[in-house]
C-alpha cells in the first residue's frame, strides 16, 4: 500500500499534506464534498507529477465516506495513511459557547469530527492490521486542548476526537500501525483570531510526514509555528 487518503481535502493544508506525501512518491486520494474543488485539486498535484484523485463524499453520510475510501483503495490498491482533517463551513457550522450549547449544538460537532473519523478509520484500519502497517493520523485545532469560549461546542467535539486518537494510539501499539493527533495552535495562511501565530500550509504538512515516518512513537504534536 502506497497511498494517502486526505478526508476534507481543500486547497490549504490538504493540498501541503497532499504535495508533501505526494513528492515522496504516494498516491494521493482527496476527499470532501465539492466534486469541482478536488478537480482542481488533482489537476494541481497533477501538473507536479503526483498521481491523485478525486472521491467526493460528505464526512456526515457515513455510508458515502466508507464507500469513497472502500474506492480509493481499490483505485491504489490499498490505502497506508489515512489523514482526517475536514473544516466546517459558516452554513453548517453554529458556534455556541458552553452557556449557549444545548446537546443537538454539539452533536453536530461530535458527528463532523468524532464520527466522521471513527468511520474513516473503520474503512481503513483492517487492511493496515492484516498488513502490519499502517499511519491514522487525526487533525483538529488547538481548542482541543485549550478551549476557547466563543467556539466551546466545536472545541468540546475536537476534544473528543482528540481524546480518542490518542488512546487509539495506546491501543495500537505493538501492532506496526501508528495513530496520531495533529493540534494546530496557529492561524493557516492567513490571520484568523487577532494575536494567533499565522503558519503557512507548507510549514505544517512536515508535521504530518514525520509522524508517518521517523516519529510513529509519538501520539501527538501541537503545531505552535
Amino acid at each position: 500500500m502506497t497511498s494517502i487518503a486526505i478526508v476534507g481535502a481543500g486547497p490549504q493544508l490538504g493540498l501541503a499534506i497532499a504535495r508533501i506525501f505526494g513528492s515522496q512518491g504516494l498516491d494521493v486520494a482527496l476527499i470532501s464534498r465539492n466534486r469541482a474543488k478536488l478537480d482542481d485539486l488533482v489537476g494541481k498535484l497533477g501538473a507536479e507529477g503526483v498521481n491523485a484523485a478525486a472521491f467526493p463524499a460528505d464526512v456526515l453520510d457515513r455510508d458515502a465516506l466508507t464507500q469513497a475510501i472502500g474506492d480509493a483503495a481499490t483505485r491504489f490498491g490499498g490505502i497506508d495513511v489515512l489523514e482526517y482533517s475536514p473544516l466546517g463551513t459558516f452554513d453548517s457550522t453554529v458556534l455556541t459557547t458552553p452557556a449557549e450549547s444545548d446537546p443537538a449544538h454539539v452533536q453536530h460537532e461530535i458527528e463532523f469530527q468524532l464520527y466522521g473519523a471513527m468511520t474513516a478509520t473503520r474503512a481503513v484500519l483492517p487492511a493496515m492490521h492484516e498488513a502490519g502497517t499502517g499511519t491514522l493520523l487525526y487533525t483538529t485545532g488547538a481548542g482541543s486542548l485549550d478551549p476557547v469560549p466563543q467556539v466551546g461546542n466545536v472545541n468540546a467535539a475536537a476534544a473528543a476526537l482528540r481524546n480518542w486518537a490518542v488512546n487509539l494510539h495506546k491501543e495500537l501499539d505493538g501492532t506496526g500501525v501508528q495513530a496520531a493527533h495533529i493540534g494546530i495552535d496557529v492561524s493557516i495562511a492567513v490571520s484568523v483570531i487577532p494575536g494567533q501565530p499565522v503558519s503557512q500550509p507548507e510549514d505544517i504538512a512536515p508535521v504530518y510526514w514525520e509522524l508517518h515516518t521517523t516519529k510513529r512513537d509519538q501520539a501527538e504534536i501541537v503545531f505552535k509555528g
